[in-house]
C-alpha cells in the first residue's frame, strides 16, 4: 500500500466533508471517529489538549476506504485497515515527523498498526492491559422481574451525585482525570444524556449516560453501580432504560463497550440484546521519533 494514498488536513470540517458518509455507512463501527469528531466540532480543539488535531483518509480514486483521526491529548485512532494499509499509513505519519503516545482501533487494525509503527520508528509498542469488545443492541429485552424502582433522567439536584460517580467510573477504567464542579464542563462526560434508576424512596442506586446520536447511532457511556449495590440488578434496569430512550430517540445503532475482565457486565449486556460487534485494542508506545516542527 503507498504511502501517499492517505490524504491530512487539520481541518475537522474538511475531513468530515470528504469522509463523514464514509464514516456514517457503519456508524457502530465508526463510533470512535464520529464521536470525536463532533466533540471536536462542538467544544474546539482547545478544550481536549494543546496539540493541533489531524485527520487522514484513504482515498483511491476519490472515494474514501478508511480513515485516522489524531486527538489534541496525541492519541491516535482508526478505522479498520488491512496490515498493508497500515504499513502505508505508519510509513507516511513516520515520514513526516509525527509521534503518538498510544493507538486504539479494532484489535487487527490496532496490532498490525502497533508492529508496523515499531518497524518504521523503533517505537516499543504495549498493549494496555484493559481489553474492550464493542457491543452492538440487536432486539432489546429489558430484565424480567426489574429490581423495585424506576428510572428517571438525571436531574439538576443529581449532578453533584453523579459527578461523583463519573469520577469512581473514570477511576475504575484508569482514565487520568479530575472530575468536580470546575472541571465537569470541560470533561467528556459533561455532553452526555443521564438515567438514573432509584429505589421508591427515591434513592439514586444506578446511573447510565448515553452520547448525542451522530450518523444515526448512540453510544451508551458510561453505566456504573457503587460496588456496595452491586448484584441487586439496578445496572441491567438502567441500562435497559437508556438503550429504550436511544431506541426511542432515533437511533439506528445503539452500542456500548464492556471491558472483558469483567465476566459479569459482559454478560448482562449481552442478557438484554447487545452483541458483539469487535473486539478493541490500545497500544502505547514506549519511544518514538520526536515531531517535526
Amino acid at each position: 500500500m503507498r504511502s501517499d494514498d492517505w490524504d491530512l488536513t487539520e481541518d475537522v470540517d474538511d475531513f468530515l466533508a470528504r469522509a463523514g458518509d464514509f464514516l456514517r455507512s457503519q456508524p457502530g463501527r465508526h463510533v470512535m471517529p464520529l464521536t470525536w469528531t463532533a466533540r471536536l466540532r462542538a467544544r474546539g480543539a482547545e478544550a481536549f489538549g494543546t496539540a493541533a488535531p489531524v485527520f487522514g483518509m484513504l482515498d483511491r480514486g476519490g472515494e474514501v476506504h478508511a480513515t485516522f483521526y489524531r486527538l489534541p491529548s496525541g492519541g491516535l485512532g482508526l478505522t479498520p485497515l488491512t496490515p498493508g494499509e497500515a504499513d502505508g499509513l505508519a510509513a507516511r505519519l513516520a515520514a513526516l515527523g509525527y509521534s503518538f503516545p498510544s493507538v486504539s482501533a479494532d484489535h487487527g487494525t490496532a496490532s498490525a498498526f502497533a508492529e508496523a509503527w515499531r518497524r518504521h520508528t523503533g517505537a516499543t509498542p504495549k498493549l494496555r492491559d484493559t481489553r474492550l469488545r464493542l457491543y452492538r443492541l440487536g432486539t432489546l429485552t429489558p430484565p424480567d422481574p426489574l429490581p423495585a424502582g424506576r428510572g428517571r433522567l438525571l436531574g439538576e439536584e443529581d449532578l453533584e451525585h453523579v459527578m461523583y460517580w463519573c469520577g469512581e467510573f473514570a477511576k475504575a477504567v484508569g482514565e487520568d482525570v479530575s472530575i468536580d464542579a470546575g472541571t465537569w464542563a470541560d470533561t467528556r462526560y459533561a455532553d452526555k444524556r443521564y438515567t438514573l434508576w432509584e429505589t421508591p424512596d427515591g434513592t439514586p442506586v444506578s446511573v447510565a449516560g448515553m452520547n448525542p446520536m451522530i450518523g444515526g447511532q448512540i453510544q451508551v457511556d458510561i453505566v456504573y453501580t457503587p460496588a456496595h449495590l452491586r448484584g441487586r440488578g439496578y445496572a441491567g434496569a438502567v441500562t435497559a432504560e437508556v438503550s429504550r430512550a436511544a431506541l426511542a430517540a432515533g437511533a439506528q445503532d445503539v452500542v456500548l463497550f464492556a471491558d472483558l475482565s469483567n465476566p459479569t457486565s459482559n454478560a448482562l449486556y449481552q442478557r438484554l440484546g447487545y452483541r458483539p460487534l469487535t473486539d478493541w485494542a490500545v497500544y502505547g508506545f514506549s519511544s518514538a521519533v520526536p515531531e517535526a516542527g
